[in-house]
């Protein structure tokens, strides 16, 4: 039976010198160490004979993560040339976009304008479910809307999606659970990671959910 996998990557490391809540905000682009990051899972992307098959790479609209897609499409496009193959380009969604979060442009940890200042965490009630922005439960159903339509126009397909920790977890918490609150103190999606998912295309069901941190060394 055909089964398609979707690899959802997160973004590398950002360049945030004021340690700012940035979310959704413009102008947050990837640190050199980001980029380096991007670039050791672009190359375990490229040099994996499964992986450097995908058919298309999506990625949310912000700069960070267009970025680190950026590096993976230059990877794969080298290995595609090779082959003869078409180059794949970007295409962009907003279902896979950061959560929405009232904290965004908040100082982490100090000075004026930081989270503990003005009364803010009183909205931090529950760790589980987000009084802050956007419920986990929002953030997993538009990934999981964008998930399965991706199934269907890639049937026996693979591809590679570059989004973000808590859209990437709270779906896989979802799929695991049955549920998508979790504490976002626990998640396990590191920086520039890859969770993959593979689905029954006659079913949608999904059939495995694996991980890996090609970029764990990057400093």
């Amino acid at each position: 039976m055909p089964a398609t996998t979707i690899h959802f990557v997160r973004h590398g490391k950002v360049e945030n010198p004021e340690h700012l809540l940035y979310e959704r905000l413009p102008g947050f682009h990837l640190s050199e160490v980001g980029v380096r990051m991007a670039q050791a899972t672009a190359h375990y992307i490229a040099i994996s004979p499964q992986l450097n098959t995908v058919s298309a790479v999506y990625s949310s609209p912000l700069e960070r993560t267009r970025e680190t897609a950026g590096e993976i499409l230059e990877s794969l496009n080298a290995v595609r040339g090779l082959r003869g193959e078409r180059s794949l380009e970007l295409i962009t969604d907003e279902r896979i976009i950061e959560a929405g979060n009232e904290f965004r442009g908040k100082r982490i940890g100090y000075g004026e304008g930081a989270l503990w200042r003005n009364g803010n965490l009183r909205l931090v009630r529950n760790l589980w479910r987000p009084s802050w922005g956007e419920s986990y439960r929002s953030i997993a159903q538009r990934v999981q809307d964008f998930a399965l339509e991706k199934v269907s126009e890639h049937p026996g397909e693979q591809i590679v999606v570059v989004s973000h920790e808590s859209p990437i977890w709270s779906y896989r918490h979802m799929l695991e659970t049955g549920h998508p609150e979790h504490n976002m103190l626990l998640r396990h999606t590191a920086l520039a990671s890859i969770t993959s998912i593979t689905y029954d295309c006659a079913t949608r069901k999904v059939m495995s959910i694996t991980y890996v941190d090609p970029a764990a060394g990057v400093q």
